[in-house]
């Protein structure tokens, strides 16, 4: 094995079936050593299969999994290059943290001596910061001391590959963030690739170098958060991705200053065309992504060259830094508005049945394909039965 492709991850062709339609279909992707990298969709999608896959718990119908530049079908799980952090962690109660994070080395063969078992245990926990916990019993823990305990115990073997199945899901929200960042300064400092399989897009977004979109057993796209959150390839990745305001219609018109939609109320919007979207009369969405919309009293100044429309304020939420208005819009439907508070050209704070104006620049509106499916519409699909994924939020 070339040292120089140790973490490198191949997937080519992978397809999987339980005696339905495929739970993976088709699906390739190549990560370099040291990448992090998320598999992100609702629940049925196929991303824990894949990530199974991967680990060699589950063997793909068709296709080639290869692990640091070698082929790993046929392999089994403990005789390849990765270790799994599974979602509830899956700790020896019975044991303390230092028997929890020492027990794979104490199972290798020939054995590894006690004392080389100690020195590791005592490095993978000051890796994760737990040096000084090794004493204590798994009940005594916190939920984010167990799961770094979790992954002490995954990286304390040196694998190539660490394959995360929604590890941060039984926390709450405020430790899930802090595990957010804690996990990201990890896997920078260990330079270890990261498979990471989430259905949460904040989780994906804010930790992963490359994201891949999943729906039906395929990957919609992969690319980086900033690339998938700007510029989605179809409704369903703009709607899963972020809040976005969705438009249907027909492409009416495309040329080298953008395209037209006629959308299904007859209104006409305009905006810029993401590629592989070029046949007039074809289905398509305008997606506006809510903090690129001004709102404004009627006859106010516009946000920009654009867009602007008369519409009924309906509903305001309150959001800490933030101000989230639904403003029904006669030809369109509801507009949501995402307002910075602190925004210096902030207008007044506006309530339900309130008129006003809103607006967005041309280069806010994206012309993207209709996959005919947003992400509120997905159903369950045909995932393996013991995969255990949690529910979209």
């Amino acid at each position: 094995m070339s040292t120089e492709r140790t973490g490198a991850v191949t997937v080519q062709g992978v397809t999987k079936s339980f005696g339905g339609p495929p739970a993976v279909d088709d699906v390739s992707f190549a990560l370099e050593p040291g990448t992090f990298f998320a598999l992100l969709g609702p629940s049925g999608c196929g991303k824990t299969t894949l990530l199974r896959i991967v680990a060699g718990f589950e063997e793909p119908d068709s296709g080639v999994v290869e692990i640091g530049g070698e082929a790993v079908n046929g392999i089994p799980p403990y005789a390849r290059p990765v270790n799994t952090v599974f979602q509830h962690y899956a700790l020896f109660p019975h044991m303390d943290v230092a028997a929890n994070v020492g027990y794979a080395l104490r199972q290798q063969r020939p054995k590894t001596d006690p004392a080389t078992v100690l020195r590791r245990v005592s490095e993978a926990l000051e890796m994760v910061r737990l040096d000084g916990y090794e004493r204590r019993r798994v009940w005594e823990l916190s939920g984010g001391q167990q799961q770094r305990v979790a992954l002490a115990r995954a990286l304390i073997s040196r694998p190539q590959v660490l394959l995360l199945d929604e590890p941060l899901s039984a926390l709450d929200a405020k430790l899930r963030g802090a595990m957010q960042s804690e996990l990201k300064t990890l896997q920078r400092e260990i330079g270890v690739t990261f498979v990471f399989v989430t259905h949460d897009q904040t989780e994906a977004m804010s930790m992963a170098d490359r994201v891949a979109v999943m729906r039906d057993g395929q990957i919609l796209q992969d690319s980086s958060p900033e690339e998938i959150y700007d510029s989605p390839v179809d409704s369903f990745v703009a709607d899963f991705v972020g809040s976005a305001n969705l438009f249907r219609g027909r492409l009416v018109r495309s040329g080298p200053d953008g395209a037209d939609v006629r959308c299904d109320s007859g209104l006409t919007l305009v905006g810029s065309v993401s590629p592989g979207v070029h046949l007039n009369g074809s289905a398509v969405a305008v997606t506006v992504r809510p903090e690129r919309i001004s709102i404004a009293e009627p006859g106010g100044p516009a946000g920009g060259e654009g867009v602007s429309l008369s519409g009924t304020v309906v509903q305001r939420s309150f959001r800490g830094g933030h101000l989230m208005y639904r403003v029904d819009v006669e030809g369109l439907g509801t507009v949501e508005v995402d307002v910075l508070r602190s925004a210096p050209d902030r207008t007044r704070v506006f309530t339900p049945e309130d008129r006003v104006l809103v607006s967005w620049p041309r280069e806010a509106a994206r012309i993207i394909s209709d996959s005919g499916v947003i992400a509120s519409e997905e159903e369950t699909g045909a995932e393996a039965p013991e995969e255990g994924e949690g529910k979209r939020a």
